[in-house]
């Protein structure tokens, strides 16, 4: 154990100088595809996502629902047992999941009323 011990203070710092450089390399090696291509890198910009917080909201809701209820039932249900910690990772990704899949249901049901006007044609309207 004594060796573990002692490689976790070096692969640790590596492993985030790795991690930090690779990132930068990619992001230039894309950037470099692009004036290849005959684009321009500060043209393209990341698009913004009018539905992140509610993404990112609904997740973590979900999270703290799922680590509650996972609470609950260690207290209550599973008193008698040892090592519950199933119950809490189980439960922590359900409803995390869950208010992914809701936070879906809503941005799918606003984009389709935002298009559903101008796509949408009745059959008395056209001549």
């Amino acid at each position: 154990m004594e060796g573990a011990q002692l490689l976790v203070p070096i692969l640790v710092p590596l492993g985030l100088f790795a991690m930090i450089f690779g990132i930068v390399y990619l992001q230039k090696r894309e950037k470099m595809a692009m004036i290849e291509r005959g684009m321009d890198p500060r043209r393209y910009k990341p698009q913004s996502a009018p539905f992140q917080n509610l993404k990112w909201g609904l997740l973590l809701i979900g999270a703290g629902l799922g680590l509650f209820l996972a609470y609950v039932l260690d207290a209550t249900v599973f008193a008698r047992m040892k090592d519950n910690e199933a119950v809490y990772f189980g439960l922590i990704a359900m409803f995390g999941g869950l208010g992914l899949f809701l936070s879906y249901r809503i941005e799918k049901k606003e984009t389709i009323d935002k298009e559903a006007p101008a796509a949408y044609i009745h059959e008395k309207d056209v001549v």
